[in-house]
């Protein structure tokens, strides 16, 4: 009898092509000194704090601001840290004179003379002490529970300990600005033109106060005999980020632009009567 050999066929793995990327200043681009780039260059950071520092320039000067109400998540969004993480890389920062708070802003100080960064190393040991000691309590107190326990129930205590309960998921509610309630003389399309425009700009409408500010002066321009239609072409059409009040009512200010623009007549005008001299006469 003769041998034989099967051949086992275990397929090829498929590779998934990776979308390729460019960087390129159309897309936009950050600006800021260079004299900040260098001293962030120089400076002794750990990875993680090097990686927080970009990500609060990116969301500040990024968007020509000094300062910004960011959240942590947005951080952990763009740097792929935890919230834990970035929220302690923050403090870190903040103690070094690097980043600084004004009241819920935050930005990136710009006195890099004024940086610290042996505060930042009291810091760090005074976190890693609180972490060790409390690793250290924690597993002291797993291990002599398990002591304790029998035998034949040893298996399901390791399995609660390493499985946690899970919590719910937060939901965030994210505010949408087309969602809202409109007063009745401003219809969808010309505040969702209102809203994409923004949209466009990189100003999204985040809050209900932004929605209120923006009806309330849309309210006194109609007063002045302004459509909302009106208002907001000429915002969208001047690239202006907000809606501006007119100062003047619109009868008053057409008449007075068609004041400025009508020429003077000196041929409609009577000058009277000039008697010619005798001498013009002969």
């Amino acid at each position: 009898m003769a041998n034989t050999a099967k051949i086992l066929n275990f397929g090829r793995p498929e590779f998934v092509e990776q979308e390729r990327r460019v960087a390129d200043i159309d897309d936009g681009y950050t600006r800021f000194a260079n004299e900040l780039l260098e001293a962030i260059a120089s400076a002794d950071l750990t990875a993680r704090q090097l990686k927080v520092m970009l990500a609060y320039i990116r969301k500040t000067y990024g968007f020509n601001k000094k300062t910004d109400r960011i959240a942590d998540e947005q951080i952990a969004q763009l740097t792929g840290l935890s919230r834990q993480n970035v929220n302690k890389a923050k403090k870190e920062l903040i103690s070094m004179n690097c980043l600084f708070m004004d009241g819920y802003q935050i930005g990136v100080n710009k006195e890099v003379s004024a940086w610290q960064f042996s505060k930042c190393l009291q810091v760090s040991n005074l976190v890693s002490k609180l972490e060790t000691q409390n690793v250290s309590n924690l597993e002291t107190g797993r291990v002599s529970k398990l002591e304790t326990h029998k035998r034949h129930s040893l298996k399901t205590t390791k399995d609660n300990i390493n499985k946690p309960p899970i919590s719910p998921k937060k939901v965030s509610s994210k505010f949408d600005p087309l969602k809202v309630e409109l007063p009745e003389w401003l219809s969808e399309d010309t505040w969702s033109s209102w809203v994409a425009y923004r949209k466009e700009i990189g100003k999204s409408i985040k809050s209900m106060q932004s929605v209120t500010l923006a009806i309330n002066v849309l309210s006194r321009s109609r007063e002045k005999g302004y459509t909302p239609e009106e208002i907001i072409n000429q915002s969208i059409a001047s690239s202006w980020q907000g809606i501006f009040e007119p100062k003047q009512p619109k009868g008053q200010a057409q008449f007075r632009s068609q004041q400025r623009a009508m020429p003077e007549s000196f041929a409609t005008k009577d000058y009277g009567q000039t008697d010619i001299p005798s001498w013009a006469q002969e």
